[in-house]
């Protein structure tokens, strides 16, 4: 008997352990979270962006307690109305009798538990909605009106998206309570079916009905607002308003918003007066009415008026159309040049185009990465990437266009001795730039460098080398040491076998700093490492670094910004940077065509992105962003000052933009057109250089971008726009540009390869401090004629591959288990016409192989060349002299070349005679090929002439 009672005895002494346990445990976990909040605070606040992330935090907290009691209040309140207000002595139904049983256990939980649980989702549905909202408050007006209800864009960017989703929240919140007042009458008896009766009772009928009415006058305002939307909702046709929308369904959806008010006002007399009649038959009603006016009405004008005149009818709405996609995009200023482009490759032709041919880059950066990393790697923990960028430097007084890229540290190069100590105090930093000759070639086919080697060294001239922030830096690297301390981390090797390495100590402000064990051990938990919190080498001196890409980096301090994919390094007043584009992007702006981004970016050099935000129309490239490299310094500057939504954000981040004024000469010179902006302005200007209606409804001049042609057989990846100092016809000089060529779209299964548009962006910004140059961004469409059939690129490809000469030239090169690599499929407009160049490069199949520029191909009009030397196959293709120097001549690798010579009147080339022989040679070749030709067809004048 004594035993008995020990059962009860041990439970109660389990309690407080039980207790104990899930204190401790909730504790363990709100510190996990702290250690994260915490780390996010010193992040932000040793980059000088601390406001950023305030501001949001305020944003979304407030949201969210604004969206807790817009959801959690009614809804309480609701239920305790229809509660309090039940009938005391109500008949109920022995199956509701069981119900109540079961509920009233749980009553007050639910009556509570259900609007906290709904008020918890929809504050985080209203967090999410901070930028919009802060947007809305900070709202910037864009000077422009739309063509149809004449209000100002910023209304549809800022205001209606806004309006739009309160409308939604409130509906919710409404209908959520409307229906567990409902079930909440039912329960308790308020409302009961009896038979093909409804009882319900006068409490009962008053809130249902009030409540009820409330949602139809919210459904009015939103049938109301979105009249407004059709301006930038995408039809059948047209993005914006057509004929149909402003004749049936834009004043269909005003009659619908009364009829929903008037029916919220019988919703309301039946409150007063008890009778349901009116407002049933009223909300009947507003069913057909919907049916009929915002449908069958719709319907039949776009069916019976306007399909059979649809060119007439939607003439004034296409034209909107293109004025305001052209605006929205930025291309309403574009210069269309007609251009007769020539095909025959005259004796002198590029004699007035000298600079921009010695400028053609025969250097691919997506194919020459491996030479790189073979000949400037130099040790395994080191590292380029596979693709390249382009930059251009000013060298001898002139400009020359460049493939660059950092030398990063590369961890899994250490093999065994990736331990911790090394990954992460030792292995730091990545060291040096390094930048080739776009249009220069070693004897044996190797890149000419300008800046290489460790140490550092070339004609960029002295700067910091050390890479701590790169595309591919470590996760997280602990540096800085007390000035007493023997330096640790590897700066660069400095013997030949690697045995004897220079060490180097971080000095400067690159992270937050490990100066007490408190924030040792937040960050020990962040990145789940205890040495941090552990070993001797972290100490108060020391810093953190980490988020160390530097596109992560601007896009936490800028979260309203798009980024560009394409981010670059540059020398920059003595340190090397990283350049970044962003965006301020709209989808709704009234009347401009709608565009995928991800799709539009897409092409053989740019995967298509994973994008949440994805349909846009309106883009401006709001913001250069540059990230040191050395200590990861984040600097915005607003490179569109008119751009509204830039305003905007602004005033929300008053001190995160510094005005473009302060960015330095050396930083213009190295910012440059972004080529995501320009994907996405050849994309729309494959339609929208059309800019009258009739001609664009028919689509009869309707371009595309080519093909990649040296992509894999039967892949659809276009080909990217290419980075070129040219000077097209308009320009009094070359510059930096950006291009891409349109062939004509796709009829059927597939599309004719000849070249109808070439548009190039002018992308020198200048080089005077703060002051862009007057011809930067300025874009110029050179037009070709509809008779003029100069092939596009896939022809040319073509050709270059089935030519004989030229298949015989490269099965030689093959030979020896070796690969050949076709470059970049260059356009240039020079000599009255469009020459196509084409890098052709050697590899062989060992492991430690890297391309080899061996050939180069080019082409005019229908007449190809195949020579050693861009030069050579210049002289051969223009009848032995094409009156320019191409400036690739053979160097010495390692040897700085000499700057190009304009308008080719230096030194004979020695192997000229060679050249004329050469072209001889073709054009017996091409003799050949007209005899056989004329004699499949049967053409004996022909043949004979031949």
């Amino acid at each position: 008997m004594s035993a008995q009672p020990q059962e009860p005895r041990i439970q109660r002494r389990r309690a407080p352990i039980a207790i104990t346990i899930g204190v401790v445990a909730v504790l363990v976990v709100a510190f996990f979270a702290f250690a994260g909040i915490y780390a996010d605070v010193l992040w932000y606040d040793q980059l000088g962006f601390l406001s950023v992330l305030t501001t949001e935090w305020i944003a979304r907290i407030v949201l969210f307690l604004i969206g807790f009691v817009a959801m959690a209040l009614p809804v309480w309140g609701s239920i305790q109305i229809a509660y309090r207000s039940r009938p005391v002595y109500a008949k109920l139904n022995s199956q509701l009798d069981r119900y109540q049983e079961v509920f009233e256990p749980l009553r007050r939980l639910a009556m509570y538990g259900i609007p906290i649980v709904l008020g918890i989702f929809a504050g985080v549905s209203a967090s999410t909605r901070w930028e919009g909202t802060l947007a809305w408050l900070n709202r910037t007006p864009f000077g422009t009106t739309d063509p149809q209800f004449g209000f100002d864009v910023g209304f549809y960017v800022f205001e209606l998206p806004f309006y739009r989703s309160l409308v939604g929240f409130a509906s919710a919140v409404v209908l959520l309570s409307l229906l567990l007042v409902i079930a909440t009458n039912y329960l308790y008896g308020a409302l009961r079916v009896s038979g093909r009766e409804v009882v319900i009772s006068k409490s009962a009928r008053i809130q249902i009905a009030v409540t009820a009415g409330i949602y139809l006058l919210l459904q009015a305002v939103s049938i109301w607002l979105d009249q407004y939307a059709t301006v930038t909702e995408t039809g059948s046709l047209i993005t914006g308003a057509s004929y149909t929308d402003v004749n049936a369904t834009i004043p269909g959806r005003g009659i619908l918003a009364a009829i929903a008010a008037v029916v919220a006002v019988l919703f309301f007399i039946t409150a007063i007066i008890g009778r349901w009649r009116l407002p049933l038959v009223g909300t009947a009603l507003l069913v057909v009415s919907s049916l009929l006016i915002g449908s069958l009405y719709p319907w039949v004008i776009q069916r019976f008026q306007v399909d059979p005149s649809a060119r007439s009818l939607e003439e004034p709405y296409i034209q909107r159309n293109i004025d305001l996609t052209r605006d929205a995009y930025g291309i309403a200023d574009v210069e269309e040049i007609p251009f007769e482009a020539k095909t025959d490759a005259e004796q002198g032709a590029l004699r007035a185009d000298a600079a921009t041919t010695a400028s053609i880059r025969l250097m691919d950066p997506l194919v020459i990465g491996p030479a790189f990393q073979q000949l400037e790697q130099f040790r395994q923990y080191y590292q380029f990437p596979s693709a390249l960028d382009v930059d251009r430097y000013e060298i001898d007084g002139a400009s020359q266009d460049t493939v660059v890229a950092v030398r990063d540290v590369d961890l899994s190069g250490l093999g065994d001795a990736e331990t911790w100590f090394n990954s992460h105090l030792v292995y730091t930093h990545g060291y040096g730039l390094v930048a080739a000759a776009g249009n220069q070639r070693s004897v044996d086919g190797q890149p000419v460098f300008l800046q290489s080697g460790i140490p550092s060294s070339g004609v960029l001239g002295d700067f910091q080398p050390r890479v701590y922030f790169g595309e591919n830096s470590p996760a997280y690297s602990i540096v800085g040491a007390p000035k007493d301390a023997k330096p640790i981390e590897l700066d660069y090797p400095s013997g030949s076998e690697g045995a004897d390495q220079t060490q180097t100590t971080f000095e400067g402000d690159g992270g937050p700093k490990l100066d007490n064990a408190f924030t040792k051990l937040v960050y020990a938990l962040k990145f789940q490492s205890e040495q941090i919190f552990l070993s001797d080498q972290v100490t108060t001196d020391s810093q953190i670094l980490y988020d160390r890409d530097p596109v992560e980096r601007v896009q936490k301090v800028a979260p309203y910004l798009r980024l560009d994919t394409d981010t670059y390094p540059s020398v920059v007043d003595g340190k090397v940077v990283w350049i970044v584009d962003g965006y301020t992007l709209s989808d709704q702006y009234p009347y401009s065509n709608k565009v995928s981004m991800s799709e539009a970016i897409a092409d053989s050099e740019t995967q298509a992105p994973t994008l949440a935000f994805d349909d846009v129309n309106y883009i401006r490239n709001s913001v250069k962003a540059t990230v040191d490299a050395y200590d990861g310094t984040v600097t915005l500057y607003a490179w569109d000052e008119e751009d509204p939504i830039l305003q905007t954000w602004q005033k929300v981040f008053p001190t995160t933009i510094e005005p473009m004024s302060k960015m330095s000469g050396d930083l213009m010179a190295h910012v440059r057109y972004p080529s995501d902006l320009f994907k996405v302005q050849r994309e729309v200007l494959g339609r929208y250089h059309v800019t009258e209606a009739i001609p664009f409804y028919s689509r009869e001049d309707a371009w595309t971008t080519p093909k990649d042609p040296t992509a894999d057989t039967g892949s659809t990846l276009l080909q990217p726009p290419y980075y070129l100092t040219m000077q097209m016809p308009g320009q009094d000089e070359p510059s930096y540009s950006l291009y891409s060529t349109f062939i004509p779209e796709a009829r059927g299964e597939q599309s004719r390869n000849v070249l109808r548009g070439y548009l190039a962006v002018d992308a020198d910004a200048g080089a005077t401090d703060g002051e862009r140059a007057d011809g930067y961004g300025k874009l110029r469409l050179l037009t070709l004629p509809e008779d003029d059939n100069v092939p596009g690129p896939g022809q040319v490809q073509a050709k270059f591959n089935s030519d004989p000469t030229v298949s015989q030239s490269l099965n030689l090169l093959k030979q020896g288990q070796s690969n050949v690599i076709n470059g970049n499929l260059l356009t240039v407009p020079v000599g009255g016409g469009l020459l196509y160049v084409q890098p052709v490069y050697v590899e062989s199949t060992g492991n430690t192989s890297y391309p080899l520029l061996q050939k180069v191909l080019v082409a005019f009009g229908d007449q190809i060349a195949f020579q050693d030397t861009l030069d050579l196959a210049l002289d051969v293709l223009f009848g032995g002299d094409s009156g320019a120097d191409a400036g690739d001549n053979e160097v010495d690798p390692g040897a700085t070349p000499p700057p190009a010579e304009e308008g080719g009147e230096g030194e004979e080339t020695p192997a000229a005679p060679s050249d004329e022989v050469q072209a001889l040679l073709n054009q017996a070749s091409q003799a050949l090929k007209n005899k056989q030709a004329a004699l499949a067809a049967g053409d004996w004048a022909a043949y004979g002439a031949a």
